[in-house]
């Protein structure tokens, strides 16, 4: 039975064995030296106090790699869960090949435990193997990210560490579970994809944020947070103050919101358009003459006035917990549907 299954998966393995291959040889030719340049960067950037520049050139230089890196590991336990997953039972009930087997002494849980057991743990292998290398090497960009990229994002959390064995382990076993329910390919192939889509996109939407409390701290204005400072629609003595979705001295950390408070605690309106604060525009460091929003004077007179950045946030320093956890999550569901192919397999299945 194991050998039989080695059989039908050899070819798929293969063409995944050879597409890490070129992708472990790409990522051990171009890592060292990317390293290299962001030690000496850093080292550098530190002296003069423009390690900002530093980063967005470095990171620029490497951006579509980056992206390309990441689409792949993220694409990886769907790709998985749509060609491995859900074609594992219905190519045998359609050609009716899984009643030649049970009749053989082979008992449909020893059969359904073969093909879940051999083709998930590869699965699951190789999902980790691309995403703990992709790791190594996307670790100085992961640094020198901006906020919407950085390693705690949605988009990108998912592409790093232990998570996507959690996702491949999932895809691999719900393509298996629908291809029971529907009994065939193309259509358990479509409900795979979709039903997988839709978990994907819920969990960094819905759930992960909740996964450990969130910290919510006040910060002082500053070019590590405000993104620019202009002049209201309104005129007169008002500014809009319009946010970056960072935090002073949390670097990477996972903004979920962000707003300005004045000197009492109370949020002012403002959202994504920014802002409006009361600040004197027609004399003083926030006026023309004063440069307004351009230097570091008009910012001293807004934090002198009591305006402050609210933001809750989730610390880089989670990242590993909130893999652990999530991938801890994937698992549950995985043994969840395991337990339904068993069941369904023993009582429905004929």
């Amino acid at each position: 039975m194991i050998w039989l299954t080695w059989r039908q998966l050899r070819g798929s393995a293969a063409m995944l064995a050879t597409v890490l291959v070129v992708l472990a040889v790409v990522l051990l030719l171009t890592g060292p030296d990317m390293a290299a340049r962001y030690s000496a960067g850093l080292a550098a950037c530190a002296q003069d106090d423009t390690c900002g520049q530093f980063y967005d050139q470095f990171f620029g230089g490497y951006d579509m790699p980056f992206m390309a890196v990441s689409l792949i590991v993220l694409l990886l336990p769907a790709l998985v869960g749509l060609f491995w997953g859900a074609p594992l039972i219905t190519r045998e009930l359609e050609a009716g090949t899984h009643l030649l087997v049970w009749n053989q002494s082979i008992t449909r849980g020893r059969w359904l435990a073969v093909k879940l057991g051999l083709t998930g743990l590869v699965a699951v292998a190789a999902a980790g193997l691309c995403g703990l290398m992709v790791s190594w090497w996307s670790d100085p960009l992961d640094k020198s990210a901006a906020e919407a990229l950085a390693l705690m994002a949605p988009l990108i959390f998912g592409a790093r560490g232990i998570a996507p064995m959690g996702y491949a382990a999932f895809a691999f076993v719900l393509g298996v579970a629908v291809g029971m329910l529907v009994r065939r390919t193309l259509p358990a192939m479509a409900l795979t994809l979709a039903v997988f889509a839709a978990i994907q996109l819920a969990m960094p939407l819905v759930v992960r944020a909740h996964l450990m409390p969130p910290v919510t701290g006040t910060f002082e204005l500053s070019r590590a947070n405000v993104d620019h400072i202009g002049r209201a629609q309104q005129g007169g003595g008002a500014l809009r103050i319009v946010l970056t979705m960072a935090v002073p001295g949390h670097a990477g950390a996972w903004v979920l919101s962000g707003d300005v408070v004045d000197s009492s605690g109370r949020t002012i309106p403002g959202g994504e358009t920014g802002a409006e604060v009361q600040v004197s525009t027609t004399s003083g460091p926030c006026s023309p003459s004063g440069a307004m929003g351009s230097g570091d004077g008009c910012m001293a007179e807004i934090n002198r006035l009591g305006y402050r950045q609210q933001a809750t946030y989730q610390p880089l320093e989670r990242f590993w917990p909130f893999q652990w956890i999530e991938t801890g999550i994937y698992a549950v569901l995985t043994l969840c549907l395991t337990w339904f192919c068993f069941w369904w397999i023993r009582r429905r299945l004929a």
